[in-house]
């Protein structure tokens, strides 16, 4: 009987697919109880062709990433769902984790921790701030109880980008979440930091649309779109501020990044005003 769907959503990622898939097929979970489902979004690539050689639950969906992981958990048939995108790897560990936790305390979500591969002095950069971001405002729960899922309304379709943001909280209001220890790994080799920046300004479009929805006073709106929690607060609370003493070249490159990423967003939102 199937227990845990991963649903992993793709689009031209022929790259970074199988070992994705790979991954999962490694797990020490039993693979009769796990079910993959590849949802892509008109690949041009062998993304499909690929998928096939591990599942044959392999579907075309789009347009944004939100209607691809609702459309999979609709086709699920297990109790619980992962979610994930095609660049991520899940240690082994994974999804035995995840669903002893939730059975043996009760749980409907897990945050899973993320960390960032790849070769290149902004990747160390990347991984480091992604490292305080944990099981805070800024993160989002990937495994969850499909019916907890359902009963929700899944992610919200009229999002790209602060998404995660709205389902984690949606979420946290059905019901008790936690962390686990094992990591999922997140491969961004090749990383462009003028890419980077361009992708966060796009997803920043999306941000006066979730502030709409939750208020602009709203505390958490506050935490993370905030200058204070997002260039302090989130880096320095509950003894964080240690890592950035003990790392300081790496403090000055994800401040630097973080800078730069805050001035794209100012200029967009003033030339969409």
């Amino acid at each position: 009987m199937t227990e845990v769907s991963v649903i992993v959503t793709t689009k031209n990622e022929e790259v970074n697919i199988k070992a994705c898939l790979e991954s999962i097929r490694r797990q020490d979970y039993p693979a009769e109880k796990i079910e993959v489902i590849v949802i892509d979004n008109n690949s041009t690539d062998r993304t499909k062709e690929l998928s096939l050689e591990y599942t044959n639950n392999v579907f075309n969906y789009g347009p944004e990433r939100s209607a691809q992981r609702n459309f999979g958990v609709k086709k699920a048939s297990g109790r619980y769902v992962l979610y994930l995108d095609a660049d991520m790897q899940l240690s082994e560990e994974v999804l035995s984790e995840c669903f002893n936790k939730c059975e043996k305390e009760g749980l409907i979500g897990l945050y899973i921790p993320e960390k960032i591969i790849g070769k290149g002095f902004w990747i160390k950069v990347r991984n480091f701030e992604r490292s305080f971001y944990d099981a805070t405002c800024i993160d989002a729960v990937r495994f969850v109880r499909k019916d907890k899922f359902l009963g929700i309304g899944g992610f919200d379709e009229s999002l790209t980008g602060p998404e995660d943001w709205d389902f984690d909280r949606r979420i946290r209001q059905a019901g008790g979440v936690s962390i686990i220890k094992s990591q999922i790994y997140h491969n961004e080799d090749g990383f462009n930091l003028k890419e980077y920046i361009l992708k966060k300004c796009y997803y920043s479009q999306w941000f006066n649309l979730y502030k709409q929805k939750w208020g602009e006073s709203d505390p958490v709106i506050k935490k993370q779109l905030g200058i204070w929690y997002r260039y302090v607060g989130v880096f320095t609370e509950n003894g964080k501020w240690l890592k950035l003493v003990r790392h300081g070249v790496l403090t000055l490159g994800m401040f630097s990044l973080r800078i730069r990423i805050g001035v794209m967003y100012l200029r967009g939102s003033y030339n969409r005003n």
